[in-house]
This record gives structure tokens, C-alpha cells and sequence, in this order.
């Protein structure tokens, strides 16, 4: 497999293992700003986790392929994040009562 294609998947599976983090992070009740500041936190600290990843995995490719480790599958890590954060925050939390 190419080391891009495996910078891609990395960071999916990244996403996902984030996205499950913030879900289970963000408590009910938890105001909107610092429910976003959170996922915005993990989210960027899994990317960062990502990105020294990348470097190891693609240290032998050319110099042309290698600028493409920062931006190679952000948009995976980015949706797989927000979707797995919804369902397991939704999964957790859906017999609450409403907030009045």
C-alpha cells in the first residue's frame, strides 16, 4: 500500500477514535461554547498526534508527495469526528429529560 493511503486511513481511524473520546467527554448540561472548545481541543490534538504520525510513516517518499502529509485525509478525520461524536454523545445521553 502507498504510504499516502496509509496517512489516510491513519487518520481516519484517528477520527473515529477522537470522535468516540469527545462523545464520551462532553457531559450533559455542558454549555454550548465549551462543548464546541472541547471538540475543537480533542480534535486538534488527535490531528497533531496525527501529523507525527504521518512523518514516520512517509519519511522515504519524494519531496513532492511529502507536502501532501499535512492535508492528506482531513476531510475523513474531520466527518468521521463530528459523527462519532453525535452518535455516541446521542447514544449516551437520549433518555435524558429535556433542560428547561
Amino acid at each position: 500500500m502507498d504510504p499516502l493511503d496509509r496517512v489516510f486511513y491513519m487518520r481516519a481511524i484517528l477520527g473515529l477514535i477522537a470522535g468516540i473520546s469527545t462523545g464520551l467527554s462532553i457531559a450533559p448540561g455542558t454549555s454550548q461554547g465549551l462543548a464546541i472548545g472541547t471538540a475543537v481541543l480533542i480534535g486538534l490534538i488527535f490531528y497533531i498526534v496525527s501529523y507525527q504520525i504521518a512523518k514516520r510513516i512517509a519519511k522515504n517518499v519524494p519531496k513532492n508527495d511529502r507536502r501532501k502529509l499535512a492535508t492528506n485525509g482531513i476531510f475523513p478525520f474531520i466527518f468521521m469526528l463530528i459523527m462519532f461524536m453525535i452518535a455516541i454523545y446521542t447514544g449516551l445521553h437520549e433518555n435524558l429529560p429535556p433542560l428547561k
